[in-house]
C-alpha cells in the first residue's frame, strides 16, 4: 500500500479541525492565534490510521475566503480529499471554492462528512445533507466530532477512498526524482533548519545530498521525520520533515523546492499549459494568480488556439514539471476561475502558430510521432535519459518504458532515423568526425595533456592551466579540444578533461566497487573511493551514465547488465 495524502476542505468553522482531532487524536491547530481564535489561519497535519492497516497523511486546510491560496497550497498533491460541511449551516460559499479547487487540481476521489448533527435540527440535518450530494457526487457520512456519532463508519469509507484513490493514481511508469515543495521552514535549537512538507515523488534518506530551487544550493539531508517519527527513507506521498545541513541552508523559503541534483527541475517563468474551462482570445490582457505547489506568480494567460492550450507568462518563476496541476485564480474580483495541467515546464516565448503545434504534439502526440519531430535536437537512444530534453522530456510519462523502446526500434527498422553515438539522429546527419592525429611531442596541446595526468582525478580548468602554463585561455581550450579529437583527453563535462588512460583506470575502480556494493553506488561512496570532491566524483559519475555503463536511480548509480558482465570478466 502506497502512502497517500488525505486533504480536508470546507467552510470556516465547519469543524475540519475538530473532526480531525477526534479521528487523529491531534489537534492540528498549532499557532496559538489558531487556538484563540478557533479557527485554521496556517496548514496543519496528522497521520490517520485506517481499517485494514493503511495509515493516511491528512493536511488540515483553513476555511476562510482570505485565506484559500493557503488551502490551494495544501491540497496541491493530495490524492483524496474530505469535503466537511457543517449540518446546522449546510453548503455556504467556501465550500464551493475549496470545491472548484480539487476539481481544477482533479483530486479524483473524496467523500463528504456531514459535521455536527448534534448541533443542527433534523430537518435542517436532513436538508443540508440533500444540499451536499446535490453538489458533490461522493459517500456521505453524517457525524459528530462530540458525540462520536459516525466516526467509525467515517473510518471504514476512508479506508475504502483510499484503496479508490491508490487505484486511480498508479504508480509512475519511470523512476522519478525525489520533488518537494516546502510548506514551512524552522529552526530547532541544537537540531537546526528543518523544512516540511509532502513528497510529491521519488524517495528522500538521510545523507542523501538535495538541490534546493530556484537558488541552486546544494544541502544534505542530516534526518528524515515522517510524521514525528524518525525513518530511514520517506516516499512518495508521505508527510515528511527534513533536518538539513551545509553553509546555504538559512536560506530556504516557503515555496522553494527540495529535489535531487541533475533533476532536470529549473525555474520558468513560462509555462505552456492546458486549461480547463480554457482562456480565450479577449482575455490575452487578463492578469491571474497562478498557484503551483506552494509558490504562487501573478500572469499573464496567452490563448494559442481556439481551444485550451495557452501559455503563461509569469511575474516570478514557478519550478514544475509536465504533467504538474495548478491553479488559477482572479486578483480582483477574487475568485478561482479554474485549472490547468503543465505540458511544457521552460517553453520558449511564443504565441499561436507553429510552437503551438509542437505543443499539441507533445500533449496528444503518438511516441514515433515526437521521436520523428525531436530527431534535428539528437535524441539520445536510452529514454531513461529524456528527463530534460525539450521535447520528449515532458512527453516521456505519457508512454511505458516498452512502449518508447519498441518505438525507438520500429524508427531505425524503417529507415527513419540511425544510432549515432549513443544518439538517434535523422538518416542523412554528418557521420561522427574521425580521430585526428595524436598532437606533436613536446607542443602546446602535450604539456596541458602532462599537466591534466599530473592533477590526476582533480584535473584543473583551462583557465588555471593557462595560468600555470603561461598560456591565453583561448590557447589552453584548443589544446584540450585537440587532445579530445585524437582520443588522448576525455571531456567529461564543460571545462573537465580527463586524460583518456587515467579516465579508463578511474571508470574501473568505481564500476568495481559498484559492483561490490551490489551493484550501485553513490556520489558520496565515489568521492570516497577516489578521494576528490563532489564536484569532480558527479563529473565522473555522469560521464558513466552517459556512456552506458550505469543508470541513475534517484541518488543512486545502479550499474548496467553489460557493465555487470564486464566487472566479473576482468576479475
Amino acid at each position: 500500500m502506497r502512502p497517500l495524502t488525505l486533504g480536508t476542505a470546507g467552510h470556516i468553522d465547519h469543524g475540519k479541525t475538530a473532526l480531525i482531532e477526534a479521528l487523529t487524536g491531534k489537534n492540528t491547530d498549532r499557532l496559538a492565534e489558531e487556538r484563540r481564535r478557533g479557527i485554521s489561519i496556517e496548514l496543519g497535519y496528522a497521520r490517520l490510521d485506517l481499517p485494514g492497516g493503511r495509515s493516511v497523511s491528512v493536511i488540515d486546510v483553513p476555511g476562510h475566503e482570505a485565506l484559500v491560496r493557503t488551502m490551494v497550497a495544501g491540497a496541491t498533491g493530495i490524492d483524496l480529499f474530505l469535503m466537511v460541511i457543517a449540518a446546522d449551516e449546510g453548503v455556504m460559499p467556501q465550500t464551493r471554492e475549496h470545491l472548484t479547487v480539487l476539481r481544477a487540481l482533479e483530486v479524483p476521489v473524496g467523500l463528504i462528512a456531514l459535521s455536527r448533527c448534534d448541533l443542527a435540527e433534523p430537518a435542517r440535518r436532513e436538508l443540508s445533507a440533500a444540499e451536499a450530494r446535490e453538489l458533490i457526487d461522493a459517500p456521505l457520512v453524517e457525524v459528530s466530532a462530540v458525540t462520536g456519532e459516525g466516526l467509525g463508519r467515517l473510518r471504514d469509507e476512508l479506508a475504502a477512498a483510499a484503496e479508490r484513490a491508490e487505484a486511480a493514481r498508479p504508480a509512475p511508469r519511470w523512476e522519478q526524482p525525489p520533488v518537494l515543495h516546502v510548506d514551512r521552514v524552522f529552526t530547532l535549537r541544537g537540531i537546526g533548519t528543518v523544512v516540511t512538507g509532502t513528497l510529491w515523488s521519488g524517495s528522500l534518506a538521510a545523507g542523501q545530498i538535495v538541490e534546493v530551487l530556484p537558488d541552486g544550493a546544494e544541502l544534505r539531508v542530516r534526518s528524515v521525520q515522517v510524521h514525528d517519527r524518525p525513518v530511514d527513507r520517506a516516499e512518495r506521498g508521505q508527510r515528511v520533515a527534513l533536518n538539513l545541513v551545509g553553509p546555504e541552508r538559512d536560506r530556504i523559503e516557503r515555496g522553494d523546492v527540495i529535489s535531487s541534483p541533475g533533476s532536470g527541475l529549473r525555474p520558468s517563468y513560462r509555462l505552456d499549459v492546458r486549461l480547463s474551462p480554457a482562456f480565450h482570445a479577449e482575455d490575452r490582457t487578463r492578469r491571474v494568480q497562478v498557484h503551483h505547489g506552494t509558490r504562487r506568480a501573478a500572469a499573464r494567460v496567452v490563448p494559442l488556439d481556439e481551444g485550451d492550450l495557452a501559455q503563461l507568462r509569469l511575474e516570478s518563476p514557478l519550478i514544475a514539471r509536465a504533467g504538474d496541476r495548478l491553479v488559477l485564480r482572479s486578483i480582483a474580483p477574487v475568485g478561482t476561475l479554474g485549472g490547468g495541467e503543465v505540458i511544457d515546464p521552460a517553453p520558449a516565448r511564443h504565441g499561436p502558430g507553429s510552437a503551438a503545434d509542437r505543443l499539441c504534439a507533445i500533449a496528444e502526440g503518438s511516441p514515433e510521432e515526437l521521436l520523428e519531430l525531436a530527431l534535428g535536437d539528437g535524441v539520445p537512444d536510452d529514454p531513461e535519459r529524456w528527463m530534460v530534453h525539450p521535447l520528449l522530456g515532458p512527453s516521456r510519462d505519457r508512454f511505458g518504458p516498452e512502449t518508447w523502446r519498441s518505438a525507438i526500434d520500429a524508427l531505425l527498422r524503417s529507415g527513419r532515423a540511425r544510432e549515432r553515438g549513443g544518439s538517434l539522429v535523422p538518416p542523412d546527419a554528418e557521420p561522427e568526425p574521425r580521430a585526428q592525429p595524436s598532437p606533436e611531442p613536446g607542443g602546446r596541446a602535450m604539456r596541458v595533456l602532462a599537466a591534466i595526468r599530473e592533477d590526476g582525478v582533480s584535473p584543473r580548468a583551462p583557465a588555471a592551466l593557462a595560468e600555470e602554463l603561461g598560456l591565453e585561455r583561448a590557447e589552453a581550450e584548443v589544446a584540450l579540444a585537440e587532445l579530445a579529437a585524437s582520443g588522448r583527453a576525455v571531456r567529461v563535462k564543460p571545462d573537465v578533461y580527463y586524460d583518456a588512460e587515467l579516465l579508463a583506470e578511474l571508470r574501473d575502480r568505481l564500476l568495481a566497487l559498484a559492483a561490490e556494493r551490489d551493484g550501485t553506488i553513490t556520489l558520496a561512496e565515489a568521492r570516497d573511493e577516489l578521494g576528490t570532491s563532489r564536484k569532480y566524483a558527479q563529473a565522473l559519475l555522469e560521464h558513466l551514465d552517459a556512456s552506458h555503463l550505469t543508470v541513475r536511480r534517484e541518488d543512486r548509480h545502479v550499474l548496467r547488465r553489460a557493465a555487470r558482465e564486464g566487472v566479473v570478466r576482468r576479475a
